[in-house]
């Protein structure tokens, strides 16, 4: 399968893209944990569908030492019993975050209020901005039919 579309072919793309890829590493220097990010990540491509995003977030996350375990529940997290209550609040911030169109209401208080319990407002910042730059870079992916199965850990670091 090839994507529709080479973004970085094309002069005012890959400008934009050029800072957006910058923007999405300054994620690793945030004081929102590593884990957190990779299964926020995961979860939040997993709803959209975006297989290079997927196979990015599982990848990076295994290398840095997440379990195939806790991994392969990301989609049952709700079910699961493998994430700490500050990993579920994230979680289901970013699944409201992302279903924006499925519940008019976007991120209820409930869910902010124990997303606050775990995390302070610079990470919690991050964590949104998290959540908008993944369904960002999966409509991207989306709309190009960007392969999957390739990615090399550090590849867009």
């Amino acid at each position: 399968m090839d994507a529709r579309l080479n973004y970085f072919a094309t002069p005012t793309a890959a400008k934009i893209l050029k800072h957006f890829m910058s923007a999405g590493r300054t994620f690793r220097e945030s004081p929102l944990p590593a884990p957190t990010r990779e299964l926020v990540a995961l979860r939040v491509s997993q709803i959209n569908g975006c297989a290079l995003c997927i196979d990015m977030h599982t990848k990076e996350a295994a290398a840095a030492g997440e379990t195939s375990l806790r991994l392969n529940l990301v989609a049952a997290w709700r079910e699961a019993t493998v994430f700490t209550e500050a990993e579920r609040a994230a979680l289901e911030l970013a699944e409201q975050g992302t279903r924006v169109a499925d519940a008019a209401h976007g991120v209820s208080d409930d869910v902010w209020d124990r997303a606050a319990k775990h995390y302070d407002e610079e990470q919690l910042s991050t964590l949104a901005v998290l959540v908008s730059f993944t369904n960002a870079a999966n409509r991207l992916n989306i709309i190009a039919r960007q392969p999957a199965g390739d990615y090399e850990v550090g590849q867009f670091h």
